[in-house]
């Protein structure tokens, strides 16, 4: 009796250290074999020697109620030390704070009113969202202009630009012969939330698309971080234009999906920044919590069974080890408290690059699981705004994110 009453407890502690080692050499697999994702490598060099010739840039800048920051990403756009021509377009989509007047006021303060062109935005059409509609009516104004830009910069309302930002861009994709380079911006991290939530976000992305991956022509995988994305004209026009990511919800990475698709594979380039930075804050968990919810289950399509699939995945790499750690202590199984520390210590060690890179305090990293909690909670709690059709929500706006 005695031996038939310790059997539960004898499979529970297997089933315990048999996903406790599961745990263990998924890190181990995420080490060796997923782009190495967890380095911060791949950044816009500073210092690339000039060009000999300087291209003809537009910068398209979709807006809706950006009233408190647009005036520094104007002023950073119009101080850049860019030799060649380049204009900026503002595309209004219906803003009611006034908006387009403080970008013309910052404009003509610093003497450039006549290189800030303001477009208002016409009504949105149906299957179109308003910033993928704003960076249509931007990009289709910039190709009629002649001007005639090599280049067109998307840039968001809410990005404070280096002012050697697009020189190195440039300089970038002319060098390389890139269809696309894009930067993902140096997001705030100065509050408690900032601080527990930012850094994982841009570890989370990078695991998802490795920075070396998205690098390598030879490779498929293709993103792109939508507050800064440099792409060639005649790329655009060649995949149809912002019209033919329409549907997209997750627009940027879309975007790049499309122009790097081709056989062989069109060249483009994703890399971190610490200049060019986003001027937006996070201060609480609920302004970051309705960032990640508004988007995060359409990174899933929409798809119960993904959605179980990255409840399952996200429990057995982040919080098995922690579970396992305290189960461990408490049972005094010792190679179980053994496997889980490891774990935890693999992939804390592999966050500290990008805590490193946010310039936080190192311990940072070990509050990895309570994060990647966090962030099943809020992936769990944007399937539950689609169910109820408030997915997508966004300045007003609740786009469904589906094709008609």
């Amino acid at each position: 009796m005695a031996k038939n009453g310790c059997q539960p407890r004898g499979d529970m502690e297997g089933i315990g250290l048999g996903m406790a080692i599961l745990s263990l050499f998924i890190w181990i697999g995420l080490l060796l074999f997923r782009g190495q994702f967890w380095r911060t490598d791949q950044q816009l060099s500073m210092g690339q020697s000039p060009l000999d010739y300087w291209p003809a840039v537009c910068v398209v800048i979709p807006a809706r109620n950006e009233v408190d920051l647009i005036g520094l990403t104007i002023k950073s756009l119009l101080t850049q030390d860019y030799l060649g021509n380049f204009i900026l377009i503002l595309v209004d989509d219906d803003s009611t704070d006034g908006t387009a007047g403080v970008a013309q006021e910052m404009a003509s303060s610093l003497g450039k009113g006549d290189q800030l062109q303001i477009i208002p935005s016409q009504p949105l059409p149906n299957g179109w969202t308003g910033k993928l509609w704003a960076l249509d009516q931007g990009t289709r104004y910039a190709q009629s202009l002649a001007l005639n830009p090599l280049y067109i910069l998307l840039s968001d309302a809410d990005i404070e630009h280096d002012r050697r930002n697009l020189s190195q861009l440039i300089m970038k994709a002319e060098r390389e012969s890139l269809d696309l380079a894009s930067l993902m911006v140096y997001l705030r991290c100065q509050s408690f939330w900032e601080k527990l939530l930012i850094p994982a976000f841009i570890f989370f992305f990078a695991k998802l698309y490795p920075f070396r991956q998205v690098n390598n022509p030879k490779n498929s995988t293709a993103a792109a971080a939508g507050g800064c994305i440099l792409i060639r004209t005649q790329a655009l026009i060649r995949i149809g234009g912002i019209a033919s990511i329409r549907h997209a919800l997750i627009d940027d990475c879309t975007l790049a999906q499309r122009v790097k698709a081709g056989n062989p594979f069109h060249p483009i380039w994703l890399g971190l920044s610490k200049t060019t930075h986003s001027l937006r804050p996070y201060d609480t968990l609920s302004a970051i919590w309705n960032m990640v919810a508004r988007s995060a289950y359409t990174q899933l399509d929409y798809s119960p069974i993904r959605l179980l699939g990255t409840f399952i995945g996200m429990t057995i790499v982040y919080l098995i080890p922690p579970m396992g750690l305290g189960f461990g202590l408490v049972t005094g199984q010792w190679i179980l408290v053994t496997v889980s520390l490891s774990t935890w210590v693999l992939m804390s060690l592999m966050y500290q690059l990008t805590i490193h890179f946010y310039r936080i305090n190192p311990m940072w990293s070990i509050t990895l699981p309570i994060t990647a909690f966090l962030y099943t909670l809020m992936t769990l709690d944007s399937a539950w705004r689609h169910w109820q059709g408030r997915g997508g929500a966004w300045k007003g706006r609740v786009y469904s994110g589906e094709s008609p």
